[in-house]
């Protein structure tokens, strides 16, 4: 079992900047690929970007690539996204998902872990 917490969430302006963080505890964390997906209001759940468990792979959704930045610390059991440029079709709730594989993935069905959530809101 892994448990994930997310946080770094907030209020931006349009063209800011904000760095989350997934805190994970419980079984090894660096053998788990690692997710970030949001979910705004009204739309269902969407791939954001993820990372192998060495991190020599990652993948992002393409509205976000180049703005944003999915990175890990295997030794603090942290996995991060940073996110630049912020735009105002990026508010949404930023889930923390691992899976039990080193493979990134890029589909819900891929994880087998999920956060709570972390808000994320740009305003214009």
């Amino acid at each position: 079992q892994v448990q994930l917490v997310e946080s770094g969430g907030g209020l931006v302006q349009v063209g800011g900047s904000l760095r989350l963080s997934c805190a994970a505890s419980g079984r090894t964390f660096s053998r788990n690929a690692m997710g970030w997906f949001r979910q705004a209001p009204g739309k269902e759940r969407e791939f954001v970007a993820a990372i192998s468990w060495s991190a020599t792979s990652t993948r992002y959704a393409d509205s976000v690539k180049g703005r944003f930045t999915i990175s890990r610390d295997n030794a603090k059991n942290t996995v991060y996204l940073q996110m630049n440029n912020l735009k105002p079709e990026d508010t949404a709730v930023y889930y923390c998902a691992a899976r039990r594989t080193v493979v990134v993935g890029i589909l819900i069905s891929d994880y087998d872990y999920w956060g709570q959530g972390t808000q994320v809101t740009v305003s214009s």
